[in-house]
């Protein structure tokens, strides 16, 4: 089912559905077992089983225990399709409900088991699958966001006016498609210390990001993309010819979607120029340790510098109530675009990515301006408070908004107040939505949402290790 479809019926049917699994589940224990039987799991993880049983024998919280056994291991129970390829690793993450594998999806997906893979070497094995699938779909088309497991199936966007090769779901070109795979084999090498993954296939594939990013400061021209839709959805099409809007060359990088796989307005997407610089470096630093191509490392950390500067003279705006806050958008003329949207990379999940201190002043004036009407999609009402955005469309909060609230803050106050409002809008069904309604937690899209498990999940272990006190 088409992604845009399934949103709006989902969100139609859902208040309808829970009324009559209600009566089903009244009869049931208190917190009914959601999980799949074992022998129906896609993957079993005996050190994320082990902290599943960990958690719940030490957090008194029931409500909050059921919660993390189903959200936790949820992309393991049924997302990973994992099956060595020629000896190699080979890992395929569906999206949840859309069979497709997304870049971005998929590497926030396993980023949660990453800490335990010293301790279970089939997890390390899965996880180092997935680095090698995504290198193949970069190399496939860099530009592309979303990928099938079999190369040659022809999908529902096979119409759209740009380039569509076959086992391509779908070519939305954001920037953070590129910098999530570096995210993931950075940190896979410091958990393991294993660099036998980092072969001429991967160096290749960071040699194609450095290139497309190159390619998307459109300095010379506007580069080979191009994208457009014949849809109603406006967020799904992009302007000029499928272009977008000119922007000046100041040598930020062209986004022409955002994480939400909505369309930019200002093509300079701020909070994905911060995650390249970060993302660049990595791969810089990596491809130094495996003494790798030399000026190929330098490029990496000369346009890391171009674009960090970039930021700090474009991405900055002086907000007549909270000060120097950063845009979430421009486009190197002096227009700018102040909001937040709930995907990562946002404003908010700066430093969650790395890209930011949490002590930054820009940052800390930002986040007080994300929280407040000065933000178009920031809601506030009886169910909750949070961000959302364009994709699903006005009052639909996003619990990921408030997952990266939690992880962003040093407050106990602040997540503990967060976790709450997660516990209670799982509207009775145990898992993460992908939006819920600020009035209602029982209208809903996406009944269970892998990404969003995954991050709760993560949430849930963080404060479990750092701050149990909270989980009561």
């Amino acid at each position: 089912m088409k992604r845009r479809s399934f949103v709006q019926k989902a969100g139609i049917l859902t208040a309808g559905l829970l009324s009559r699994n209600m009566i089903s589940l009244a009869a049931e224990p208190e917190f009914p077992v959601l999980r799949k039987p074992a022998a129906m799991r896609r993957f079993t993880s005996k050190a994320v089983e082990n902290a599943i049983s960990e958690f719940n024998s030490k957090v008194k919280n029931k409500e909050l225990g059921w919660l993390f056994n189903n959200c936790f291991p949820n992309t393991l129970d049924s997302t990973v399709n994992y099956l060595p390829v020629e000896g190699k690793p080979d890992t395929y993450i569906e999206n949840g409900d859309i069979d497709a594998m997304w870049l971005r999806d998929s590497t926030s997906q396993v980023w949660t088991y990453l800490p335990f893979i010293r301790r279970d070497k089939a997890l390390k094995e899965m996880i180092a699958g997935v680095i090698n699938r995504q290198v193949q779909n970069i190399l496939k088309d860099p530009y592309a966001n979303a990928f099938y497991k079999d190369p040659a199936k022809v999908g529902e966007w096979k119409d759209d006016l740009t380039l569509m090769l076959p086992g391509v779901h779908e070519r939305k070109w954001e920037i953070d498609s590129l910098c999530y795979p570096i995210r993931l084999s950075y940190r896979y090498w410091q958990y393991t210390k294993d660099t036998s993954l980092f072969d001429e296939k991967w160096q290749n594939a960071i040699k194609t990001i450095l290139k497309t990013f190159k390619e998307q400061q459109r300095k010379e021209n506007s580069g080979p993309y191009h994208f457009q839709r014949n849809t109603a959805w406006a967020t799904d099409n992009i302007p000029m010819q499928g272009f977008g809007y000119p922007v000046k060359p100041v040598g930020l990088i062209c986004s022409a979607f955002r994480p939400s796989d909505d369309a930019t307005v200002f093509s300079f997407l701020v909070p994905s120029n911060f995650f390249a610089v970060i993302s660049l470096r990595q791969a810089a630093e990596l491809f130094t340790l495996i003494k790798a191509d030399p000026a190929v490392a330098k490029e990496l950390e000369d346009l890391a510098m171009e674009v960090k500067q970039a930021l700090q003279k474009y991405a900055v705006i002086d907000h007549e109530t909270y000060g120097k806050v950063y845009a979430y958008e421009v486009n190197g003329m002096g227009s700018y675009n102040l909001m937040d949207d709930a995907s990562i990379p946002s404003l908010l999940a700066l430093p969650y990515l790395g890209t930011t201190s949490m002590t930054d002043p820009i940052y800390l004036n930002t986040r007080k301006m994300l929280h407040t009407n000065d933000n178009p999609f920031f809601y506030k009402g009886p169910a909750g408070e949070g961000i959302g955005g364009p994709h699903i469309g006005k009052n639909m909060i996003w619990p990921i908004s408030i997952i990266v609230r939690a992880l962003t803050s040093t407050v106990d106050e602040e997540i503990k107040s967060c976790i709450g409002m997660l516990q209670k809008s799982h509207a009775e069904t145990g898992f993460m939505h992908e939006s819920f309604n600020k009035d209602n937690v029982k209208q809903f899209t996406r009944p269970s949402f892998p990404l969003a498990n995954a991050l709760f999940g993560e949430l849930l272990w963080k404060t479990y290790q750092e701050r149990p006190h909270l989980l009561v």
